[in-house]
């Protein structure tokens, strides 16, 4: 039996079209990030295993790839490193350990691939790449509302025009489980179960919190509060909201923020999109503040996430650094845009604008050098030329350049070269022309003008 060709599970090949796709997304990512100031960083896919774990929740130091200790220690089944699971921990290593040579207010964005040992389903895979956005230095609320209106940004470029950022406060939800009912020490398991609402449904969110030891009438109470406040705006559910928790003092400093963020983001192009989501839980237990989440209709699971953290990176320094930021998850978008077809053309292009014929042996050099001439182009229009490698038959060509979605055939033959002329095959409507060598760069470009009209 042969070795299997496919990649391994919740992994991915990506093939010439997916990987054009993939670095659209990216480079419009990466251009609105740097349009607020972000700069680029990157980590090592492997970390120390006790940089990672005991950041994530309990549930999220399970899906950490582990990595077997080598050499002699392999047999006694320890792990000392593993796979980076998010872009998160190791930006906080990074400030921790770079401290005295960054900046007091530390921007970056980064654009890498993570891991999790998680059950694959559509959009959801064990690689994947996350796009992240990250501030610290700063507990002003400017930075949540700066990075609402690049995710905003960043959406909108790519032509999504109808989706919400829920929005939330981790002490607002602590206020909230207090005030229900619901002692701290079962919070951590209140808020697990709390954040699969979107999946399992409110009464198996109620079943898991009982199920974990929350009481019954204290986890009803709790969804329907939470579940009540779908549909209202934002100011009535925060009014909501506060009756609810009262003098909670974290409470009413939460919704204090929330309120501000909301007023910061209005003139912004996250504005029309933020909405109070007070069943947003977030998973990760390093959130300490504001969270926020992606949502797009007809989607299951979001876009991206994020919110504030102001413990973790402390967690490595040994004082307290405010940070805060925000996760696209670039594999969701890229599954929405492909089913919605949501690409430019520029993208879904063929791999060439020209294809030059080879059908000459004697004269493979003179092959090469006008594709090199092609290659650049007429005024600020350069051309993507491909040289079809084997001598063969012209006919063999055209169907392949057919094939491939190339447009034009460029073919130099000896009658050609003896006049200083290349023959043009557009393949679009079988046309075909003799152009002066010097112009036929021009001429392509001027057709592919026409054929875009």
């Amino acid at each position: 039996m042969g070795v299997s060709t496919k990649p391994a599970r919740g992994m991915r090949d990506f093939l010439p079209a997916e990987v054009r796709r993939r670095q659209h997304v990216i480079g419009v990512v990466s251009s609105v990030f740097e349009s607020y100031g972000f700069e680029p960083l990157e980590t090592p896919s492997v970390e120390n295993i006790e940089t990672l774990t005991g950041k994530y929740g309990e549930e999220g130091d399970r899906l950490i790839f582990k990595i077997l200790k080598r050499g002699e220690g392999a047999s006694t089944g320890e792990a000392d490193l593993a796979l980076r699971y998010d872009l998160t921990v190791p930006m906080s290593r990074v400030v921790a350990e770079y401290r005295a040579a960054l900046p007091k207010f530390f921007k970056r964005f980064q654009i890498q691939p993570v891991w999790r040992a998680d059950r694959p389903q559509k959009g959801r895979f064990r690689e994947f790449y996350q796009c992240d956005v990250d501030a610290t230095g700063s507990t002003s609320m400017t930075v949540e509302a700066e990075q609402l209106a690049a995710a905003a940004d960043v959406l909108t470029r790519l032509g999504f025009t109808a989706f919400t950022i829920r929005l939330n406060h981790r002490q607002l939800l602590a206020a909230i489980l207090d005030a229900a009912g619901i002692g701290a020490d079962l919070h951590g398991t209140a808020l697990i179960a709390l954040d699969k609402a979107d999946k399992i449904g409110r009464d198996a969110v109620v079943t898991e919190m009982s199920d974990r030891g929350v009481a019954p009438e204290a986890a009803r109470a709790l969804i329907d509060l939470l579940f009540g406040l779908e549909g209202r705006d934002n100011a009535t559910a925060l009014d909501t909201l506060a009756a609810f928790v009262g003098a909670h003092e974290g409470g009413t400093r939460a919704i204090a923020q929330l309120r501000e963020i909301l007023a910061l983001t209005a003139g912004l192009s996250a504005g029309p999109f933020v909405r109070i989501d007070a069943t947003l839980a977030r998973g990760l237990g390093y959130y300490t503040g504001a969270i926020f989440e992606i949502a797009v209709a007809d989607l299951a699971g979001s876009l991206g996430g994020g919110g504030r953290y102001d413990d973790l990176v402390g967690m490595f320094l040994g004082q307290k650094v405010p940070a805060c930021g925000i996760s696209l998850g670039l594999e969701r978008i890229l599954v929405v845009m492909a089913e919605r077809g949501m690409f430019p053309p520029s993208v879904e292009r063929a791999p060439a604008n020209v294809l030059v014929a080879n059908f000459d042996a004697d004269a493979q050099a003179d092959t090469l050098t006008l594709a090199a001439e092609l290659r650049r182009g007429a005024g600020r229009t350069t051309l993507a030329v491909e040289v079809y490698p084997d001598v063969d038959k012209l006919g063999k060509q055209f169907k392949y350049a057919a094939e491939r979605g190339i447009p034009f055939v460029a073919v130099s033959g000896a009658q050609e070269r003896a006049s200083g002329q290349v023959t043009v095959k557009t393949l679009a409507d079988g046309s075909q022309m003799a152009v002066p060598r010097a112009d036929v760069a021009g001429h392509i470009v001027t057709r592919m003008g026409h054929s875009r009209g």
